[in-house]
């Protein structure tokens, strides 16, 4: 089963990390990307660039609006993402318990659907 892994964290916390702590932080993630692909089910991740540089779309009364930044403020922000290929929710979960963002902020586990053809 494959689950979309979805890592918010609060980004002006993030921005206060000294450059070593931030280092750290890159460090722990690459180690858990290394573990993943040697596990055989990582498929995909990236980091996101700040909520600052996003542009968000709608379509209304036929017309389209583009509004710079996130559609809602929130106290955590998507930063970044894993898709990986999990036996079961157990295991899937297990791994979101080891993305280093899970200690300060929080990893939300979605399967992905699975369409016909």
């Amino acid at each position: 089963m494959r689950y979309m892994f979805l890592i918010y964290e609060n980004e002006a916390l993030a921005a206060d990390r000294s450059e070593e702590e931030q280092q750290a932080v890159f460090g722990r993630y690459f180690a858990f990307t290394e573990k993943v692909r040697a596990d055989g089910v990582y498929e995909a991740g990236d980091p996101l660039e700040e909520t600052s540089t996003s542009t968000t779309v709608r379509i209304r009364d036929g017309g389209i609006l583009n509004t710079d930044g996130p559609f809602a403020e929130t106290k955590e922000q998507l930063g970044g993402y894993y898709i990986l290929d999990c036996k079961d929710l157990d295991q899937a979960l297990a791994y979101a318990a080891e993305i280093p963002t899970a200690e300060h902020g929080s990893i939300e586990v979605r399967p992905l659907m699975q369409l016909p053809g």
